[in-house]
């Protein structure tokens, strides 16, 4: 199984709504730049996000990310950038992150990349996760999507609504 890195997104919605337990479940460990973690302790964080991350799971693997030779487009931040450093650094490795232009600058970059929705999908396939369930939680989140995708997802893997 490739190596998995996680930015900020992907982590804090899936504390969120309560889905967490699926990276171990999925991925088995989970790497993240310390700057990740930073992001994840500021205040403005949701104090349920902050209280997981301080209770540091054994699979979530904190790595000091370096600065990449390479740069990075303006419009990304700090945690995108180390996210997409560390996972082209390790070479065949999944990234977690939920920024489109984040995914965009992985891709071009050679790294897989997939959000909170695709892991969703991906334990949903597995039976690990109800899909609408994990939907509609998300929703109430300030996750941003758009409806017709939650809508597409969900006839891919046949579910009714």
């Amino acid at each position: 199984m490739p190596a998995v890195v996680a930015d900020t997104g992907p982590l804090r919605y899936l504390v969120m709504i309560e889905a967490i337990y699926l990276l171990p479940q999925l991925f088995g460990r989970v790497l993240v730049p310390d700057i990740v973690c930073g992001e994840l302790n500021q205040s403005s964080t949701p104090l349920v996000v902050r209280e997981w991350l301080s209770s540091s799971p054994p699979w979530l693997e904190r790595r000091s990310a370096a600065p990449s030779a390479s740069a990075f487009p303006q419009q990304l931040g700090a945690g995108e950038c180390a996210a997409i450093g560390l996972a082209h650094s390790l070479g065949s490795a999944l990234l977690l992150i939920d920024d489109r232009a984040g995914i965009t600058e992985a891709r071009a970059r050679g790294v897989e990349a997939t959000g909170t929705l695709g892991v969703l999908v991906r334990a949903a396939q597995r039976n690990l996760v109800d899909l609408p369930t994990a939907f509609t939680r998300l929703k109430a989140t300030n996750f941003h999507y758009r409806p017709e995708l939650l809508d597409a997802l969900l006839a891919q893997q046949g579910v009714k609504r």
